[in-house]
């Protein structure tokens, strides 16, 4: 494992715990789409289902169970949490999510790299994964303001896709039969979905104020 991907599955798991201490520090999911929250934990249940069948790794194995339980908690706590679902902005968080899944899930059948029940598994999380942040974004160009731990975990989110291109490239270089090529397009489109929300996080950092998106 080299350093940039390291970093970039501390940064990711940093962003999900930013998360997670909104949710229990506020008790509150105001500003989260659980649109995006339930799409995550489909990429993390599709791309993580090697776990009974492969092993790679102590660190490999517990990152797939820490991201696959985390996500699907985040999840319960929208959608089963008395207190904290009351917050659940429904009537912002109206992305149709589903024709995000169904054109993965096409996507992955006519260009994979492989013709296998996992590989094909794979590509579909790749691809859902890479338009996945788009309800989430939405979202928070419909509310206008964010708060300060909802930004911070987009922002975290991003820098880790970025910390995934610089891993690639790596392995490009340093590795003779690297060809995970549907990652490395998938990555950097998800990595231009960010763009827009990049650039007005480095004004609200640089005039020190709140961040604020375009309606």
């Amino acid at each position: 494992m080299n350093i940039f991907r390291f970093a970039g599955d501390m940064t990711h798991l940093i962003s999900i715990l930013v998360l997670l201490l909104k949710i229990y520090a506020t008790k509150s999911c105001s500003g989260i789409s659980r649109k995006t929250q339930e799409l995550y934990a489909l990429v993390f249940l599709a791309r993580y289902v090697d776990i009974f069948t492969e092993f790679i790794s102590v660190y490999n194995t517990i990152m797939k169970i820490v991201f696959i339980a985390s996500t699907l908690a985040i999840v319960w706590c929208m959608r089963g949490h008395r207190v904290v679902r009351r917050s659940y902005d429904r009537e912002l968080d109206t992305f149709r999510h589903y024709f995000l899944i169904a054109a993965s899930l096409v996507l992955a059948l006519l260009v994979h790299e492989k013709f296998t029940f996992q590989e094909i598994l794979w590509a579909f999380s790749i691809y859902l994964e890479a338009v996945a942040i788009l309800p989430q974004l939405v979202l928070l160009q419909r509310s206008g303001n964010v708060d300060n731990l909802t930004g911070q975990y987009v922002f975290f989110l991003g820098a880790y896709r970025g910390l995934y291109i610089l891993n690639w490239i790596y392995r490009y270089f340093t590795e003779p039969h690297f060809s995970r090529w549907i990652a490395c397009v998938s990555g950097l489109v998800q990595t231009a979905l960010y763009a827009d929300f990049f650039y007005y996080y480095f004004l609200s950092w640089k005039n020190n104020a709140k961040l604020k998106l375009p309606a």
